[in-house]
């Protein structure tokens, strides 16, 4: 079933990024939009929310009204249309690779 699972998700050009020091989630990437997975068993547990890497670190959406802001410690963007389909098509994908 693992293996099902990393082959759905190289298909949706999904990669697992290397983050030695986070021992409790593993962070997949794709388009330079993040989301980390609870690392249970042998298997995945829940995704979090997704967002994008900055150098500051993860930068989450936040909305104000109609409006889309990426926010990080340091960051604060507005978000195009285009990006948010973006991220809200990586965080799908990612969902529907993990089942």
């Amino acid at each position: 079933m693992l293996e099902k699972r990393f082959e759905r998700l190289a298909a949706a050009g999904i990669q697992l990024l290397p983050a030695l020091e986070i021992t409790t989630h593993f962070v997949f990437e794709r388009g330079g939009f993040i989301a980390l997975v609870e690392r249970c068993g042998d298997g995945f547990g829940s995704i979090g929310s997704a967002g994008i890497l900055t150098g500051q670190g993860m930068a989450v959406p936040v909305w104000r009204g109609e409006r889309c802001f990426f926010v990080a410690r340091d960051l604060e963007r507005e978000a195009g249309p285009a990006e948010v389909e973006a991220l809200r098509a990586f965080a799908r994908d990612l969902e529907d690779a993990l089942r």
